[in-house]
């Protein structure tokens, strides 16, 4: 899915900054219109120059870039108001202070907000924006949807380097201990897993075939979020790609997802896309949905299932 239109939120702030500069770039580079919001930190009185200094970094990012640039004069202070102003973009850049106390650890985080209200791709800017991406790291669980979001990731980012990154899960292995399987059959268990993950890996891979001089993989064990971290810094990626399954807040705030947990403890950007997004434009938008799935390459006959199936299947995982 390409961008044809970029909302981007700010609050003045530092990061706020960096995401107005990141927004630029990306429209630049997709010839893209830009919508510049503000929104208020909860609890904060919003400045009364909002408009006037809205008005001032439109101008400034229309004569940098030459691209087509919006400043909303009404203040948006609830998320509710920025997911109705998100519907008319393809995408969303955040750039906001990091929220203090106990409202950073027990509250989800506003692009997360924002998600569940609208199904829109957010990107939550962390660093400053002198360049365009040039590594992106994007996880995949090998879902339907992790397809888009590889397609989200390789379009948005044309010239980029794109590696693929999955984590196997441990926490079947701690139902097999306690249920004293013998450390025999848990490494056959542990090795079908690997088995299985790069065969999973490979038909994905695959079908980017002809992207494969920017396109790598690779796979991890351990904890999703953790794991996505750890190799975020091995590749030294400046974006991480994560899709968001759907979820009630009571959910996601009893069991962190991995989205979440990737949003509050990554140093770098973040690109969070729900399952099912959609572009905002009619139209050309419809038919550009329908072929944002990838056409995997058969060499003959039918596609071939994996050679290994999904051991956490067979054990009654998920």
């Amino acid at each position: 899915m390409t961008p044809r239109s970029i909302l981007v939120v700010t609050d003045f702030s530092e990061l706020g900054g960096h995401a107005l500069a990141r927004a630029a770039l990306l429209g630049a580079e997709h010839r893209a219109a830009l919508q510049l919001v503000y929104v208020a930190q909860p609890g904060e009185v919003p400045p009364p120059d909002v408009a006037v200094r809205l008005s001032q970094h439109a101008l400034q990012l229309r004569q940098r870039h030459q691209i087509a640039v919006q400043a909303v004069a009404r203040v948006d202070c609830t998320v509710a108001d920025i997911a109705r102003a998100a519907a008319a973009h393809d995408l969303v850049v955040w750039g906001t202070a990091p929220q203090r106390g106990l409202r950073a650890w027990w509250g989800a985080h506003p692009a997360l907000q924002l998600l569940r209200a609208c199904q829109r791709p957010v990107v939550v800017v962390r660093n400053a924006a002198d360049q365009s991406y040039h590594s992106l790291l994007v996880a995949v669980d090998f879902s339907q949807a992790s397809h888009r979001l590889v397609e989200l990731g390789l379009a948005l980012h044309p010239r980029a380097r794109v590696e693929l990154f999955h984590a196997i899960s441990t926490a079947n292995e701690g139902k097999l201990r306690y249920a004293e399987v013998s450390e025999r059959a848990i490494q056959i268990y542990r090795e079908q897993c690997r088995r299985h993950a790069q065969d999973r890996m490979f038909t994905l891979t695959d079908s980017y075939d002809a992207r494969r001089n920017r396109l790598s993989s690779s796979i991890g064990r351990g904890d999703p979020a953790r794991q996505v971290l750890v190799a975020q810094q091995s590749a030294g990626a400046d974006l991480i790609v994560v899709g968001k399954h759907p979820a009630s807040p009571w959910v996601d705030w009893l069991f962190e997802s991995v989205a979440q947990r990737i949003l509050r403890e990554a140093r770098t950007d973040v690109l969070v896309a729900p399952h099912g997004f959609q572009a905002a434009s009619r139209g050309t938008a419809v038919k550009r949905l329908a072929t944002d799935l990838p056409v995997r390459r058969v060499k003959a006959g039918a596609p071939r299932p994996p050679s290994h199936p999904n051991p956490a299947a067979l054990w009654g995982g998920a």
